[in-house]
């Protein structure tokens, strides 16, 4: 190990405290939603275990994992002074709660885990958060939560939630969709359908006017051959009579 993973030299005054990656069995002498403050045996100080170092999986709640007045077993993975106080850090994941063997022998996870705690930590030691801007009021608006910079709001006004739309907007909106579509398609067929009707009228006049075409032309060629045949029949008659009128004459030359 390189003098850099080495960890830093535990300060003075954790004398009495439990040793640093030490195992034992405590009581669960408090609940809250972060996380569990256990208490061991023979020693004064409570240590807190976080809802990050309860289980190998998430945790939303630690009641969700322990009770006031269980038996736990854990892991020492930190000790640190802040100002007048001294801060103990357990873990109970990196111990089997039914055996009390260390799954961490080689304190990877909890190296891990310090340096992942280290870099949420600025200069001063102090963690950083959104307190003071969400402490903050903004002289432009009025409003908590932000500065005066970052506001968009007109002066005077607040923000507010805008109120959820009901469910029957959008249906009856979607009703008024399916109407007005229903309409354009009964129209698009009316208009088909008188446009096929006026087609067929005209296809119906161009027959009718074909067919007086052809029966005036028919009319029109008998009355013609009528007359052909009536003079072919008079110049006909013409004929017998003169031949007649012939066959006389010659009969009274004789006589």
């Amino acid at each position: 190990m390189s003098n850099r993973d080495r960890p830093p030299p535990e300060p003075a005054g954790l004398d009495g405290l439990p040793p640093l990656y030490s195992i034992s069995k405590g009581e669960v002498v408090s609940v809250q939603t972060y996380g569990a403050f256990v208490r061991l045996p023979g020693y004064k100080k409570e240590g807190l275990v976080h809802v990050s170092e309860m289980s190998a999986s998430r945790v939303e709640n630690a009641s969700e994992i322990v009770d006031v007045g269980e038996q736990v077993w854990i892991k020492v993975i930190g000790r640190e002074i802040q100002g007048d106080k001294v801060k103990l850090s357990f873990s109970m994941k990196a111990v089997n709660q039914g055996t009390g063997r260390d799954l961490d022998p080689n304190n990877v996870m909890a190296e891990q885990d310090a340096r992942r705690r280290k870099h949420f930590r600025d200069e001063t030691g102090n963690r950083i958060t959104l307190e003071a801007v969400l402490n903050t009021t903004c002289s432009k608006c009025g409003c908590k939560g932000h500065f005066t910079k970052d506001c968009f709001s007109a002066p005077g006004l607040q923000y507010a939630l805008l109120p959820e739309e009901d469910d029957e907007e959008p249906q009856q909106q979607q009703q008024q969709q399916q109407q007005t579509s229903t309409a354009t398609l009964q129209k698009d067929s009316d208009k088909k359908k008188k446009k096929k009707e006026k087609k067929m009228k005209k296809k119906r006049k161009r027959e009718r006017k074909e067919s007086e075409s052809d029966s005036s032309s028919r009319s029109s060629d008998s009355s013609e051959c009528k007359t052909k045949r009536r003079r072919h029949d008079h110049s006909r008659d013409r004929e017998d009579k003169k031949k007649k009128k012939h066959k006389k004459h010659k009969s009274h030359k004789h006589s």
